[in-house]
């Protein structure tokens, strides 16, 4: 005897060796035995085969009439011999029933299973919208055949073009024109980037990486919600000192300025003053939601997103010409050994005198200038002169504050390497379209001016992290355990080293607006001016406040994306560069493996024919094709111009050799200020 049994949700067929009251023992064709439970039995026959039951039932199940097969079902629940004997015949055989129980089985919209071999017949309503479910499932299917050919022809439908940044970043995997690309890419062999390149879905590279960015960060997009600035209340003391800013012409968010007073007194006084967006900002309002979300400035060559909104941000920018709210940090000095003897941080108002532009002043601001009381510049500015006796001193300091600092580090600073700056011609800060002329111009790190702002910057921001944690107030600070290869900066909330700087505790405050944590820190800082020792129970965040981790953590991520996307772009305008003043050959200096960083441009790129050069060869190479969707270029050596010269910027402190990646571009890094764009974290 053969049973016919269902067996985790399959149908098999055997002989049957033995039987119980609950189970029996059956053999299969391929020789297995089973043990079958009595209520998993379906039918017992002696003829035909089992092979020849399951092939035959296969059959006939497909040549069942559902719908005529549904019509005949009873509205109540019935088996599968009963419904085979109505549509068949009253002596329906064991291979008719048999094909009836496997059409049931294989269509759950005309039939509801209802136990081993029982069934019921959907109603009328839910079979009608089955079917069309089903019909429309038939036509997706169908379009995605049509796609699928249309890619592989190499044009690409206007359904997948306007999908595209979702199908490549974000994909929804059950999306008929995902399907199509992934069925597409496997029948042409193809990645899926390179099938739609090939297919002509990416007309703009640039606009393939700004939009795939607003994806991956901005999703909702970029606009603000309507937000009023809250007004500073505090009635606040206006200072003697008058101050003036150094920052880039594009430059909105002004943050810091500096003052000088007493100078030839034997005593000066440095100011350095900070925006106190803080002061008028309450957290969890909703300017501070606005700039919790989005965390940072995110720059860019010819545009960037602010932090927070623009109207929002003249209200509190250090604007020439204005009494400016401030968190001012003074520095007492003697002029002489330029020791420090005290600091004090107060909250008022300073006059800013004037918005310097570190772009329009650098090539009078020189080395030479500051040093040399009678040395003139033929394109010396009248403004400046009643600047050049406080920028002298501040760089003198400036140099003073660096020393002490590389004392610290056990090694100099050494920034041998050049920063670039990039003008999109015509631009005007309006968003890109990527077809832009591009200028870079080199700017050489360390020059006095940016050393004045940043060895400013790193004071402030020591001095008022040592002072949080002097009086027991958390804050958000940056530490290096090490500067041993592989040790990174890392965010948290104890005043721990920072031996990349040099100081003992480093505390980003300098930029509340352009930064997040800066404006965290601003509020705890305030605390501990208005609250002195008892300022930990005043302070927003307390100690070990959870709100503060998570700060943190929502920063690290996309302060890293906003960096990166930073880097790639600048990137794809070096390249465009590259294209647009049709350059073949570069001059550049091999400084790891088969990468070779490009003498006059921000570009590392990987070459043929370095092998067995030593670090710091310098070459000529030839450039070959440029990708424009995956930042790649390579190149070719043709000449060796000095293989035993030393590479620029091999003792250089930052380590940017990621940057040799397709997607990747030179970025220097300065923990000083930092928030702009060629001066990062």
């Amino acid at each position: 005897m053969y049973l016919l049994f269902e067996e985790t949700g399959k149908f098999l067929a055997g002989r049957m060796l033995s039987e119980a009251d609950t189970s029996a023992q059956v053999e299969l064709d391929s020789g297995k035995r089973v043990k079958v439970k009595a209520t998993n039995i379906l039918l017992k026959f002696d003829k035909p085969t089992p092979a020849e039951l399951m092939a035959g039932a296969q059959a006939q199940a497909a040549s069942i009439e559902l719908d005529m097969a549904w019509e005949f079902a009873t509205d109540d629940e019935f088996g599968f011999a009963d419904l085979a004997r109505d549509y068949f015949s009253a002596q329906a055989s064991l291979i008719e029933q048999a094909g009836m129980l496997f059409a049931l089985y294989e269509a759950p919209h005309y039939f509801r299973r209802a136990g081993k071999g029982r069934f019921r017949k959907a109603s009328a309503d839910i079979l009608t919208q089955a079917l069309a479910a089903i019909e429309k499932k038939k036509q997706i299917a169908l379009q995605v055949e049509a796609w699928v050919k249309e890619l592989s022809a190499g044009t690409c439908p206007q359904a997948i073009r306007d999908q595209l940044y979702k199908i490549l970043f974000k994909p929804d995997k059950n999306a008929p024109e995902y399907k199509a690309v992934v069925d597409a890419s496997r029948a042409t062999h193809l990645g899926p980037l390179d099938l739609l390149i090939k297919a002509g879905a990416i007309d703009s590279p640039y606009q393939f990486h700004w939009r795939r960015f607003l994806l991956e960060n901005f999703p909702k997009g970029t606009g603000f919600a309507k937000l009023e600035a809250p007004l500073i209340k505090d009635d606040l003391p206006l200072s003697s000192a008058h101050a003036f800013s150094i920052d880039d012409s594009a430059t909105t968010e002004i943050d810091d300025a500096l003052s000088l007073q007493g100078l030839g007194s034997g005593t000066v006084v440095l100011g350095i003053h900070i925006a106190a967006p803080a002061l008028a900002i309450v957290p969890g309002s909703p300017v501070d939601l606005a700039g919790r979300n989005r965390l940072s400035t995110v720059y860019m060559p010819g545009y960037k997103l602010t932090m927070l909104p623009d109207e929002v941000v003249q209200n509190y920018t250090l604007m020439q010409g204005r009494d400016c709210p401030a968190v001012s940090l003074y520095v007492t000095l003697d002029e002489a050994s330029l020791a420090i003897k005290a600091t004090e941080t107060r909250l008022e108002r300073v006059h800013i005198e004037a918005n310097l532009r570190h772009d329009q002043l650098d090539a009078v601001v020189t080395t030479e200038w500051l040093d040399n009381p009678n040395f003139i510049h033929q394109i010396d500015p009248q403004r400046l002169s009643d600047k050049r006796e406080q920028l002298s001193f501040l760089y003198r300091l400036a140099y003073h504050l660096k020393a002490q600092r590389e004392v610290v580090r056990g090694k100099p600073e050494n920034f041998n390497r050049p920063d670039y700056n990039f003008r999109l011609l015509g631009n005007e800060g309006a968003e890109p379209k990527g077809t832009e002329q591009v200028q870079i111009s080199v700017r050489q790190r360390g020059a006095p001016l940016d050393l004045i702002v940043s060895e400013a910057m790193i004071l402030a921001n020591s001095t008022w992290g040592s002072w949080m944690a002097e009086l027991g107030v958390p804050g958000i600070y940056r530490s290096q355990a090490s500067m041993a290869p592989g040790v990174k900066v890392r965010m948290g909330t104890k005043a721990l080293p920072h031996a990349g700087i040099g100081v003992k505790s480093y505390a980003w405050s300098s930029s509340p607006l352009r930064r997040y944590v800066d404006l965290v820190n601003q509020w705890q800082i305030i605390a501990c001016a208005r609250h002195g020792k008892t300022a930990a129970l005043a302070a927003p965040f307390k100690p070990k406040d959870a709100e503060l981790f998570s700060i943190i953590s929502s920063f690290d991520g996309a302060y890293a994306a906003y960096n990166g996307y930073q880097n790639a772009i600048e990137r794809f305008w070096t390249l465009k560069f590259v294209q647009q003043n049709s350059l073949l050959e570069i001059e550049a200096t091999l400084f790891k493996d088969n990468l070779v960083r490009a003498d006059h441009l921000p570009l590392v790129l990987p070459v043929l024919g370095a092998q067995g050069l030593p670090r710091g060869a310098r070459v000529r190479v030839k450039l070959g094709d440029i990708d424009l969707v995956s930042l790649d270029i390579h190149g070719t050596v043709v000449e060796h111009l000095d293989a035993q010269s030393q590479a620029a910027g091999e003792d250089d402190d930052s380590d940017d050799d990621s940057m040799a990646g397709p997607i990747a571009i030179a970025v220097d890094i300065n923990e000083a200020d930092a928030a702009g764009p060629s001066t990062a974290p």
